[in-house]
Formats: C-alpha cells, structure tokens, sequence
C-alpha cells in the first residue's frame, strides 16, 4: 500500500506577534493536511523583543481592550486577564487607570505563548505546527516553492513563506563601544550614579529604556535625544466622535486643515483631540495611499514626529513616570541631533548640534542606549532580506521603509517565484498602520484566507 503524500508546507519566518497571529490563522484556513513551519532565530517563540521583557513597568501602549490576537474576539485578551491566575509579581503589571487597563509586556508575551502552545498542541490529529529554532539566510525558488535554507544547515522543501520578522533596527546613532541594548539590561553593566546616561530617541521606546534603567538600580541623570526632542502623548479616557469627512483632500494641508478643524469642532463639544485622532483609524491606510508621493515625502520629512506623538500614545503610569523624572531633573530631554562619538576607557564624548543653534556641544555619558526605534528596509543588514533583494524576489517599498506588496499581502519584486507573502512592520510604506497588534491580526486573518485561495488552486 502506496503511503499518502502530504503537500509542502508552508513557512511564517519570524514568531513574534507578526509571525505567530499568521501562522495560528493559517493552520484555521489551510487544508488539514499542510503543516506550518514557524521559524525564529531568537530565544524564544511568541514573544519577540516587545513581549519578551519581564520588568512590569514595560506596560502595553494599547489598551488591554484592543490587544486580543482575534479581529472576530475583541474581548479575548481581557476575558484572558480576568480568568488567568498570576503570581503577585505578575500581577503588578496590571494597571488600572481612568484611561483604560493597561498590561505589562511581558504578560502579553504569556498571552501568546498560550496560544503558540494550544497551537502546537491542539487538534485530534497529529500537531501541524513545526517550531524550528533557527536563523532562515536565504528562500531558493525551486518548482513548487521555495528550499528554506537556516544557519545550522537545514533545508526544507516548502510551498510558500511568510515575512513577518518585525522592526528592522534602525541604523542609529555613530556606534560607540559603550553602547548597549534598551531591551538588554544585562548588557548595561555597572553604571555609576554620578554620570549621565544617553537615551538617543525620545519615543515609546525611549520611555521603556529609563524603566529598564530604573528596575535595573541606576538612579542617576539621564539625558534623551531626538531631532525634535518630542515625547509620546499619554492614553486619557476618550469619548468617541464620528469619522471626519476628508473627502476630497487630497493634499496634506488640505488634510491638516481638515483634521484641525475638526479637533476644533470636538473641543466644542467637550471631546478631546484624542477622539479625533482615533476616529481616524479605519481610514488612515486608505487616507495614506491615496495621498500623492511628493505629499507622502512631506509628511515623513516634516509631520511624521508630530503623528506619531499623538498617535503612538504611553501608557498613563508610564507618561506619569516620565513627567516626574523630568520634573526632579533626574531625565533631561533634548532637541538636537548626533554629529559624532568619541570613545574614552571609560566614557563616549558625544559631539552633538542643538536644534537650532548655530555651534556643537559635548556630552561626556557612560553608556548610550539606541532607542530610534524602527528602521528602513533599504538600511538593513538582515542576512535574509538581502538575499531576497539580490535574488530578485523582494524589493523595497514606498520610500525604501519596507517592502513592496500587493493589496492581498503578496510580496512583489523583479522575479515572479513562489508564493511569498508579507506582514506585519515590514509593510510600512505600502501601509502606514500596520506596527500595533490592531492592525498586524486583521492582516495575518487576511494573508490566510489569501494563502488558502493561492495553494489550493496555485494556477
């Protein structure tokens, strides 16, 4: 008896929420017989940088109302905070406020082991979820697919993959060898309370970087840099207000206008901007590819800050520890922009040019942590996305901030090969909100049902 032959499977690279949200979808939409490889180079499955902190002070910048995995569960991650048993620790990270409840990181990322397990685990039949625990360096177009080709040498046959890998990092600040990772606080060191240490970045990242220096003992001064020196705006409570009516503007003055006028209408009525800016949401994406490209290069050179501000808001508990660092003097926040770094023994002496001065300063700092956040495909050392854009098969997107796509996910580039897909922050250009767990689960739902159509009928 001839034993059956099971199709190709297909592989999400990446486990993050980007990767794990696409492969859980897809295991729901593909045939019974097609198994998922999920691939991650980190530690962990699940997690990713954003949930794999366990300081309880990294709190969400979502509301726990908005952070289930499900578009069709909204309810599923508070429903998960009410009936889950934590530990007295865990629960510190739980804050209630007039704005919402909002989570610690790391409680999300136990959320979604949770779910990566039931994955792995669940079903009558055999498990269809396989966890490879490896760096993926390059996708060989071959008939049927694709070869998957991971640091350690393995190889697997596969019928189409998934790009969800995240953030790339950011090329950042002139490297110095006293730099360390935000998100590492075991790579900090010793620090010594007398001397300052450098947050370059002054956004949500920002914001967790002098939480971990704080959990992490350091209680001395602590300057942050960015172009503009803008902080993130905090959640508050928000009452709804209707869509505004942008038809028709199709300039970003004409949009500006409109959006402050109607901020200026909400104010009346006693509603907040916050209101506004939300309503806002369902739209932004198609308000972004509508938008001409000189008009989408305006808006990165000069408002893009100024939207992300109001738009990326902190968490109340932690805007309200930065508001106090900043009024005790123990966090200074900066306008202004690196020129270069010179590297002591035992210090960086960071050249810097105030914005809007016409000479340079110096900062001497101990240790200097990289919080510019999200960097540009075009930048990126990844071994992986090079290899895609020399083979033809990716190219970078709308101003080079990530990869081109189609309307249904699919990746484009010079060479037509193997289904090959995109989610998550590597979209950004193509989309522009498409970093916030609200966004990335109704693209990995989409991408499944897209998957599903192509490998059932691949003609």
């Amino acid at each position: 008896m001839m034993s059956k032959e099971f199709p190709h499977p297909v592989a999400v690279i990446g486990a993050g929420f980007s990767g794990t949200m696409s492969a859980i979808q897809l295991l729901s939409r593909l045939e019974p017989e097609r198994r998922v490889l999920l691939c991650e180079r980190a530690g962990t499955f699940g997690r990713g940088r954003a949930y794999a902190t366990v300081n309880p002070d990294h709190l969400l910048n979502v509301r726990a109302t908005n952070m289930s995995a499900y578009p069709d569960r909204p309810e599923h991650f508070s429903e998960w905070l009410d009936t889950t048993a934590f530990d007295r620790a865990e629960a510190s990270g739980i804050r209630v406020t007039p704005g919402g409840t909002f989570a610690a990181r790391g409680l999300y990322g136990r959320y979604l082991t949770e779910l990566l397990t039931r994955a792995v685990t669940g079903g009558d039949g055999p498990p269809r979820l396989d966890l490879v625990h490896d760096a993926v360096t390059d996708l060989e177009p071959g008939p049927g697919g694709f070869t998957l080709r991971t640091e350690g040498g393995a190889s697997y046959p596969i019928a189409g993959a998934v790009l969800a890998m995240g953030n790339l990092g950011a090329p950042g600040a002139p490297r110095s060898r006293h730099q360390a990772d935000p998100w590492s606080p075991d790579s900090f060191g010793r620090l010594h309370p007398d001397r300052p240490v450098l947050i370059v970045g002054t956004g949500l990242t920002m914001v967790d970087a002098v939480a971990a220096l704080r959990r992490h003992g350091f209680s001395g001064p602590i300057v942050a840099l960015s172009r503009r020196g803008l902080l993130p705006s905090a959640h508050a409570p928000v009452q709804p207000w209707p869509m505004p009516d942008l038809s028709g503007a199709t300039t970003l003055s004409a949009l500006t206008t409109r959006i402050r006028r109607e901020i200026d209408r909400a104010a009346v009525a006693g509603i907040g901007w916050r209101g506004v800016i939300d309503a806002l949401r369902p739209v932004t994406d198609t308000l972004w590819r509508a938008l001409p490209a000189p008009e989408k290069d305006r808006f990165l050179r000069h408002l893009r800050p100024f939207w992300d501000v109001h738009r990326h808001r902190a968490a109340p508990p932690a805007a309200e520890a930065i508001a106090d660092e900043i009024a005790r003097g123990t966090l200074t926040v900066r306008a202004g922009r690196i020129r270069a770094i010179a590297d002591t023994a035992g210090e960086a002496r960071v050249t810097l040019r105030p914005r809007g001065a016409a000479g340079d300063e110096t900062l001497a700092v101990q240790c200097i942590l990289d919080a510019t956040g999200i960097g540009r495909v075009v930048e990126t050392d990844d071994p992986l996305i090079r290899r895609l854009m020399a083979r033809g098969l990716v190219r970078p997107g709308p101003f080079g901030l990530g990869l081109d796509a189609a309307p249904d996910l699919r990746a484009l580039g010079p060479v037509e090969a193997g289904p090959l897909w995109v989610v998550g922050p590597l979209l950004r250009g193509v989309l522009w909100e498409c970093t916030a767990v609200p966004d990335i689960r109704n693209q990995a739902a989409g991408l499944a049902q897209a998957a599903a159509r192509t490998l059932s009928d691949p003609t």
